[in-house]
């Protein structure tokens, strides 16, 4: 998920102040709460540069101090309005204003001195280029028209079965076994590249998708995220795609509110009986205790974002909430429907997550301890457990699989 400010304070004082008046406190109320509901389900148009790279060479580079780039890890830049791209390492050292980490390489583009913007997936474009491995491009046709997506098939040769990681992929060589790979909000379909290699590696085709209101997808009806109750659809639509070509066996992955749309999935597909385990990585749980935890963090009433909740779900505020169906919040609570599950799950998920908080993962694990595998991650920020740690990102997702 591309990690944003759901609400600000700020904006909301701003729209109060201007709803004055004897209309008075239920108007302003009624205009607060539905300016909240479209905040969150408003795709972004434009991510803008968000760090400043003040120095580099050929085996570093020196960035501003953010949240993001002093964390562990191995992290993207977007650089040039994303025309150029770099990948950085370890910190190497910082102090109160800079910090310097490990330049990993360039893979397009110039870096220069000048705003950037961090890629916390750190691959920037397709597997050919990203991950030097072969892929296809392919259209799923969902009820909104084409979507965009990538295959990568696990790598085989006609020597009885034997491995080397140049061999060329052979058509129909998976056995049957495909995982779809589902990102977060705001996020692109690189975000899931790095679930690849080990799928790949295990002899699972990876099927990479797109869904509604990505920027390489069609609009939905209304131009809104649904928070996984539409978006489900689409990816669906990439279930059945994978199903005719061949699918047996299915595994769905997931992150951030990919996880959202993959319960969703479950629950509403008449095909989730091929899905034979579910991986979701920093996923949510449960809208409802997403938005309290931006409520509080940003002072906001709790009655206020119950209001958007319920705005959100009501035929008769669409047009206020600017949405073509009803976004029931109460329907994405995977705690509250933990007997509904029925798949073998395994949830990833760090305590050093604020944007979407590790405890309704933590809770849904507790209470079906027979169908959830709960890895705890220290530290990471949202979505960034492969990044500080992959090689026990990818032994986790390995036996998984194996397991299966």
């Amino acid at each position: 998920m591309q990690k944003r400010k759901l609400v600000t304070r700020p904006a909301l004082a701003a729209l109060a102040a201007g709803t004055g008046g004897l209309l008075g406190v239920a108007s302003a109320t009624i205009a607060t709460g539905s300016y909240i509901a479209r905040r969150v389900l408003t795709p972004d148009e434009l991510m803008p540069d968000d760090v400043a790279v003040t120095a580099h060479d050929e085996v570093s580079v020196t960035l501003g101090v953010t949240p993001d780039t002093v964390v562990p890890g191995r992290y993207g830049l977007w650089l040039d309005g994303g025309r150029g791209h770099a990948r950085v390492g370890e910190v190497i050292e910082r102090d109160a204003l800079t910090v310097t980490r490990h330049l990993l390489g360039v893979d397009r583009g110039e870096l220069a001195v000048g705003p950037a913007r961090w890629n916390q997936y750190y691959y920037s474009d397709r597997p050919r280029l990203s991950l030097a491995l072969p892929d296809e491009d392919v259209t799923i046709v969902s009820e909104l028209g084409p979507m965009p997506a990538w295959v990568v098939r696990p790598a085989v040769t006609a020597h009885h079965g034997e491995h080397d990681e140049h061999d060329d992929p052979i058509e129909g060589s998976d056995g049957g076994d495909w995982a779809v790979l589902v990102h977060g909000r705001g996020a692109r379909k690189e975000e899931a590249l790095r679930a690849v290699p080990v799928l790949r590696d295990a002899g699972w085709t990876s099927l990479v998708v797109a869904y509604r209101n990505d920027r390489d997808a069609p609009r939905g009806p209304d131009g809104r995220y649904n928070l996984g109750l539409s978006e489900w659809r689409d990816v669906d639509a990439a279930l059945r795609y994978a199903v005719a070509h061949g699918a047996r066996r299915v595994v769905l992955f997931g992150w951030s509110m990919g996880g959202a749309i993959v319960f969703q999935l479950l629950s509403r597909s008449a095909l989730a009986d091929c899905v034979v385990g579910v991986a979701l990585n920093s996923p949510v749980v449960d809208w409802g205790d997403v938005l309290t935890h931006h409520a509080r963090t940003h002072n906001l009433p709790p009655p206020l974002v119950r209001l958007a909740q319920m705005l959100m779900a009501s035929r008769g505020s669409k047009r206020l909430v600017g949405v073509a169906e009803p976004v029931d919040v109460a329907l994405t609570n995977w705690v509250a429907r933990a007997d509904e599950l029925r798949h073998p799950m395994l949830l990833i998920a760090s305590d050093g997550d604020d944007f979407v908080p590790i405890g309704p993962a933590a809770e849904l694990a507790a209470r079906r301890p027979d169908l959830v595998r709960f890895e705890r991650w220290h530290g990471a920020r949202h979505c960034k457990e492969w990044n500080i740690d992959p090689q026990r990102w990818e032994r986790v997702v390995r036996e998984f699989l194996s397991g299966l």
